[in-house]
């Protein structure tokens, strides 16, 4: 009785760790990009980076999310949605798209709901006053590809707190924020400076050689 009550109790544990394990398995979608930048899963459409536009993906649908992967390495990834006739994007896929069409960030169903930090967004919105456009800012998001969107926030905080905000001032601020630290100069003292130059001997040399015809 008590080797079947081990038994018992082993299978209940097995079970136990099968149910608190998570599912870890996913179905598999060969797609093409619309040109739109979308695919499409369950009646809603989820973005890929626009460079993938037309081209064939792998997406990888599982129980909470979805990946969508290319030669070999995920490009997107997004929370699965359960309505239908959602469209789920992450407004970084667009950037290739703004470059272009820097106005689409106003009207572009992408650009929306876009939630930037709020230094960010105060810096667009004076961007905006000066310019009477979007161009400016634009160019700013397209700098996050190098630096990175924590340089851009960095960079937009310090021209807020400066009171100087203008295109010029942010890219040069960003560009210095991700600039590699250069190494000091080293400083030589006078007591290591060479103060006896040495003399060269040509008759070592002449030695050497000597020598060698020996052998």
């Amino acid at each position: 009785a008590t080797g079947s009550n081990r038994e018992c109790f082993q299978q209940e544990q097995s079970l136990l760790r099968q149910i608190t394990t998570p599912f870890a398995g996913y179905v598999e979608h060969l797609m093409k990009v619309s040109r739109t930048c979308l695919v499409r899963v369950d009646r809603n459409q989820y973005s890929v980076p626009a460079q993938w536009s037309g081209k064939v993906v792998s997406v990888r649908v599982f129980a909470d999310h979805l990946d969508i992967v290319a030669e070999g390495k995920t490009i997107a990834m997004h929370q699965r949605s359960f309505l239908r006739d959602q469209l789920i994007c992450d407004p970084w896929h667009y950037l290739p798209v703004l470059e272009k069409k820097p106005g689409a960030i106003r009207h572009g169903a992408p650009f929306q709901d876009w939630e930037l930090p709020q230094a960010i967004r105060h810096v667009r919105e004076k961007l905006r006053k000066q310019d009477k456009n979007e161009r400016a800012f634009v160019d700013l998001l397209l700098l996050t590809r190098e630096a990175g969107l924590d340089a851009l926030e960095t960079a937009c905080e310090l021209a807020l707190e400066s009171g100087v905000v203008n295109a010029s001032v942010l890219q040069n601020a960003i560009r210095r924020l991700i600039e590699p630290v250069r190494p000091k100069a080293l400083s030589t003292c006078d007591t290591l400076q060479l103060t006896t130059e040495p003399l060269a001997d040509f008759q070592r040399y002449d030695h050497l050689l000597e020598s060698r015809h020996v052998h």
